[in-house]
C-alpha cells in the first residue's frame, strides 16, 4: 500500500509541475506581446491576460504537490490563454504556421 501511495504522489507531483509549467510558459508569452496585438484579434486586453494569468501561475505555484480547486482555476485561465488566445494573436502577428 505504501508504494501505491509513494506512486500515486509521484504522479501528482509531475503533473501539478506540467501544469505550473504551462501556466509559466502562457504568462512569458503574454508578456512578450505587442499590447495592440490583443486589441486586434478582439480578446481581451494585454492587461488583463498577464494579470490572469499571473494570478494563475500563483494559484499553480500554491497547488504544487496537490490537486485542488486553486491549481484547477489556474490551469483552465492558462489554457483558455493557449488554445484561443495565443494563436489568434500569432496569426495577426503572422506567425501562424
Amino acid at each position: 500500500m505504501q508504494l501505491f501511495t509513494s506512486v500515486q504522489t509521484t504522479i501528482v507531483l509531475v503533473l501539478s509541475l506540467l501544469a505550473l509549467g504551462a501556466e509559466v510558459f502562457a504568462l512569458l508569452h503574454a508578456v512578450r506581446q505587442r499590447a495592440d496585438a490583443f486589441t486586434a484579434t478582439s480578446k481581451q486586453s494585454k492587461t488583463f491576460w498577464v494579470a490572469a494569468l499571473a494570478i494563475a501561475t500563483l494559484m499553480g505555484v500554491a497547488s504544487v504537490g496537490g490537486v485542488g480547486l486553486l491549481g484547477i482555476i489556474g490551469i483552465v485561465v492558462a489554457g483558455v490563454y493557449l488554445a484561443d488566445v495565443r494563436p489568434a494573436i500569432d496569426e495577426v502577428l503572422g506567425r501562424r504556421r
